[in-house]
């Protein structure tokens, strides 16, 4: 899986849970590592998303779907 296909799943996968999932988690559905997907959580914030949570606590997206196909776009150029 690119990168690009990767912080695209990363982003869905938050946006369908309604509460904070837990990094191990997300990373064992992506299928990488947990340092790999706190890169991943970071680069997505840097870029502007909206993943509020932290290392022990769980993740979870405060976008809008407009707003979350808005970020979709910027990362996949920016890859």
């Amino acid at each position: 899986m690119s990168r690009a296909s990767r912080l695209l799943a990363l982003l869905q996968l938050l946006r369908r849970h309604r509460h904070p999932v837990t990094g191990a988690a997300i990373a064992d559905e992506l299928g990488v590592s947990l340092r790999t997907l706190y890169r991943d959580i970071a680069t997505l914030q840097a870029q502007g998303a909206r993943i509020d949570g932290a290392p022990g606590l769980g993740y979870r997206s405060e976008e809008h779907t407009s707003e979350l196909q808005s970020r979709l776009h910027l990362v996949c150029r920016l890859l």
